[in-house]
């Protein structure tokens, strides 16, 4: 019993330390940016989800339909819901509505409305309508707009297709109560309402060219039409975006447009036919580039309004006030102009109304019944970019003022600032990533180039090299010995982990993004944003690879272009255009292998540049061939691979360029060798039929398959993803586990390639000295393949596999599951394809790891790399090796960012953060002193003894 017991405690301990080291790890060695995306700019606002709390939080809908919540106190994401997929795409125009302190926010795109919990972002209810897309969405704010016993308003959901279709939903259940059909052929444009009426504005086009504005009022009860009217516009309105305003849920809404001059604003109140000329004031005559009318929402706020105008080099803008009585409009008081740009934004508190100006050096806020100025703050823009838009939050005490207000650059990054003062910054332009790549330091690439040279020199010159470097950096040792001091401190009083730049722990990544940017992200600094330069104006980049190399970054991209950026500061060095288009690049070693040359690759494969002597290279075209080709000829491929008839092949991969192997065999339990098969020229090929899925090894020198898996009843709309390192392969698919078909789940198939099933034979070329891939049927060995599959609980998307700098560290296989937005990093060991089937493990079996095989692998909690995060739509995971051997640093792109190290057999060559320094030094100290205060002792006693004898 006492046995039992004991086993029990230390199964316990066992387990508390496993969980500790997950729970130092996190926001300690990883990082993650979870974006939402540029933030839409009438969709992006500050909302109190709950009437009995004036806390708000900051709702937006992203360009790329990501609907979100953000705490505004720390920028972190509270919620957030993929709306493309209710949409079926990314690119549909998306809607975010919400009334002050309703516990729910209403959102829409392509043929969606969908109600979300504010406070959690739970779904409360959807609805759809087929082959119609939601043109516009606002909530009734009118009395009657409330449901039954429910504090919910009502939704006016504003679909445009054939014919416009304007449709009232339950604000809570999502239940249509009427709606109206347009049929006069007009397109619709938007949806307001007033206290009393629901007006459908739409867009009559003119005989000759513009458009008339239609307006349709409706009664809010049963959706019927009361009346009509149609305003004379076709002269200023030529486009959609001509209108410049539409105000909904005020007492007094109205629509303007300006004059093509830019000298006249004109708006109509809606209800009435009468249209409002209002001169614009510009003494200097610069050209207006811009005008933007800012209007506040809710029936109880001040029928008042501010319109901005815009000059290349001025701005300035006037506030205009609705009489609701007369329905007349008079103008207020104007803004002073002033130099550069200005930002304004809308806020109300109650009924008051206030505007916030933003400027390149100050931020203010003026009440929209007087132009006093209630508070001025200053202003620290933190780049050049321009703000694109801005939302603010104003409170008022007594008779001055707090602001918050979030605003856009350019870039697409998301700031927040508190009375002047910057308070975060969400790196929003980091969304969309579509490619990325590691970048050394400087010192560091400078360091290797300085070895290589020594390298390729002889002793006597490498030596002479090698001193005149060393004296070359005595110039940075008064800086050394100055800092000396402060790092022996803090690597006493700071965890060891802290501080290990100088191991390469600390590299930075290039991220290029669809929207044309390069973001070099530092992953020793918890993620920050080194640099952020725009290459390109464009909202869908195809890059194709990126290179770094001497501290240049190179960004290719698929219409043949190029740009080369400084890895260190991200100013453009040189930009190149190509007329030819590029299917993929590559990136091989020169003839020196120092450096690697560039060969970009054609729609059908082909090389665009010929390949240096000794090479080798694998392409594929569009039509699904696999081709290969040798140096110094790119007219014709040496061979070319086609799968089976009714198969197209849908990806091909080598091993990673840094794949070292530390072992040539594997030690088995009766100390025998199991000899790896080690091929450098290995491709694996992905080929699927109609319900199949074929996995081929090729010999990429003579395309000769050394092995091919088919597995049926594979379902090719799931993803198929794949990874080769080393000697082993890993697959994985949807597919039927049984022939009758009764059961299907996600596979993992992992296979492992060996020179013979014989232990310490090495196969056919055992006596062999060199043997080649090309010369004769008899000259190239195929190995011996071992597998296991496992059914697994969810798909992956992605594999890859982590590197070190001398391959001595156990490998992991990184995967990404999409369906719980995750990341795990399974061991080797877990997926060894030689683990006993329906037996225990023997002794010798047990000290090379093994152990029983178990046809379903439950992924365990200990493998997530991303912990409890949810790291949502990741593309492409990358790894790097660091210097220390035990460290591999991952990093993870797409929609979110992730980052961080994984050790796949724990951290055996640096001292953990719970080591403690200042006790060790205590240690020797207190002994120190023993030793001195006990020394004169213990000779006198050795003294005392000798006199005794």
């Amino acid at each position: 019993m006492m046995w039992f017991q004991t086993a029990v405690v230390l199964l316990a301990s066992c387990a508390t330390k496993s969980l500790a080291i997950f729970a130092d790890e996190v926001n300690h060695l990883d990082f993650h940016h979870a974006l939402v995306g540029v933030p839409s700019l009438q969709s992006t606002f500050f909302h109190r989800p709950s009437s009995t709390s004036n806390a708000s939080l900051l709702y937006t809908i992203s360009e790329n339909l990501i609907v979100g919540a953000i705490n505004p106190k720390d920028g972190a994401v509270v919620w957030r819901q993929d709306l493309a997929r209710w949409a079926g795409s990314s690119s549909a125009e998306g809607f975010l509505r919400a009334s002050d302190g309703e516990s729910t926010v209403f959102s829409a795109a392509g043929e969606n409305v969908v109600a979300w919990s504010a406070t959690d972002g739970k779904l409360a209810w959807d609805s759809k309508l087929n082959g119609e897309a939601v043109k516009d969405l606002e909530l009734l704010e009118l009395e009657d707009g409330r449901t039954t016993n429910n504090e919910i308003r009502d939704v006016l959901a504003l679909y445009g297709g054939k014919q416009g279709l304007l449709r009232r939903l339950d604000g809570s259940t999502g239940e249509v109560k009427w709606e109206y059909k347009d049929d006069s052929g007009d397109t619709p444009f938007q949806v307001s309402s007033s206290a009393t009426e629901v007006f459908y504005i739409s867009l009559q086009s003119a005989l000759l060219k513009g458009h008339k504005i239609k307006v349709t009022a409706l009664d809010s009860q049963t959706g019927r039409q009361t009346r009509n009217y149609i305003l004379s516009s076709e002269g200023e309105v030529s486009t959609p975006e001509s209108i410049l305003f539409v105000g909904t849920n005020t007492a007094s809404p109205f629509v303007a447009w300006a004059d093509k001059s830019n000298k006249a604003l004109k708006i109509n109140i809606l209800g009435s036919k009468q249209v409002h000329t209002l001169n614009i004031e510009n003494a200097k005559g610069d050209e207006i580039r811009k005008i933007t009318v800012h209007g506040p929402e809710g029936l109880n706020t001040l029928p008042h309004f501010l319109v901005d105008y815009e000059t290349d080099s001025e701005s300035w803008a006037e506030v205009y006030h609705i009489d609701l009585k007369s329905s007349s409009i008079s103008k207020a008081y104007q803004l002073p102009r002033l130099a550069g740009k200005s930002v304004f934004a809308v806020s109300r508190k109650a009924a008051n109304v206030f505007f916030t100006r933003v400027t390149e050096i100050e931020v203010s806020v003026v009440s929209s019944a007087s132009h006093g100025i209630l508070g001025r703050w200053p202003f620290n823009k933190p780049s050049n970019e321009n703000i694109r838009n801005a939302l603010a939050e104003v409170v008022s005490k007594g008779d001055s003022v707090a602001v918050r207000f979030a605003y856009v650059l350019d870039s697409g990054d998301l700031h927040l600032n508190r009375n002047g003062k910057a308070e975060w910054t969400r790196y929003e332009s980091l969304s969309g990533a579509v490619a990325a790549a590691w970048a050394e330091p400087t010192s560091s690439e400078e360091l290797v180039h300085e070895l290589e040279l020594e390298g390729h020199e002889d002793i006597l010159a490498a030596y002479i090299h090698r001193v005149k470097r060393h004296a070359r950096d005595l110039q940075h040792l008064p800086k050394w010995l100055q800092e000396l001091p402060k790092r022996i401190l803090t690597s006493f009083i700071s965890a060891e982990v802290t501080n290990l730049d100088s191991f390469g722990l600390r590299k930075l990544v290039l991220v290029a993004t669809k929207r044309g940017r390069v973001i070099a992200i530092d992953t020793g600094n918890h993620g920050a944003v080194s640099w952020n330069t725009k290459v390109t104006d464009t909202a869908d980049w195809k890059v194709k690879g990126i290179k770094t190399e001497s501290g240049i970054a190179t960004v290719y991209s698929e219409d043949g272009n190029s740009v080369d950026l400084n890895v260190t500061s991200g100013e453009i060095v040189t930009q190149k255009t190509s007329e030819s288009k590029a299917r993929s690049v590559t990136f091989v070693p020169d003839e020196t292998g120092t450096k690697s040359v560039t060969i970009p690759i054609a729609q059908d494969g082909t090389p665009l540049e010929p390949l240096h002597n000794p090479g080798y290279l694998v392409t594929l075209s569009d039509d699904g061939r696999v081709l290969g080709w040798a140096a110094g000829d790119n007219k014709a491929p040496v061979w070319q691979f086609l799968p089976s008839q009714g198969e197209r092949v849908i990806h091909a991969t080598s091993r990673p360029s840094h794949d070292p192997v530390a072992s040539i065999g594997k030690v088995l339990g009766n100390r025998s060798v199991l000899y790896k098969y080690l091929n450098s020229n290995l491709a694996l090929v992905t080929s699927v039929g109609q319900t199949s899925a074929t996995f081929y090894l090729l010999d990429a020198v003579s395309g000769t398959i050394l092995y091919s898996s088919k597995h049926e009843g594979v379902d090719t709309t799931q993803p198929i993803t794949s990874a080769i390192s080393e000697n082993w392969v890993a697959c994985s698919f949807w597919a039927d586990l049984t022939e009758a078909s009764e059961s299907k789940g996600y596979q993992l198939v992992v296979s492992e390639l060996y020179e013979s099933p014989v232990p310490n034979d090495r196969g056919p070329l055992d006596s062999a000295t060199n043997y080649s891939s090309i010369a004769g049927p008899n000259t190239l060995s195929r190995p011996y393949v071992v597998s296991q599959s496992f059914v697994i609980p969810e798909p992956i998307s992605h594999m890859a596999v982590t590197q070190s700098r001398q391959g001595i560290t156990v490998r992991q296989l990184i995967c990404t599951l999409p369906s719980s937005n995750a990341i795990i990093g399974i061991p080797r060991n877990v997926l060894d394809p030689r683990r006993p089937v329906g037996r225990d493990a023997t002794a010798g079996e047990m000290e090379e790891g093994l152990f029983r095989y178990s046809p379903y692998l439950e992924f365990d909690g200990r493998w997530y790399l991303t912990h409890s995060r949810d790291v949502a739509d990741i593309q492409k995971v990358i790894s790097s090796p660091t210097l220390l051997e035990s460290t591999s640093l991952i990093f993870a792109f797409g929609g979110d960012i992730f980052g961080t190290r994984a050790t796949p057999s724990q951290a055996f060559d640096i001292l953990g953060s719970s080591f403690s320094k200042l006790q060790l030094l205590a240690t020797v100290v207190a002994l120190a002193v023993g030793v001195w205060f006990l020394g004169p002792m213990v000779r006198k006693k050795q003294i005392n003894l000798l006199w005794k004898r």
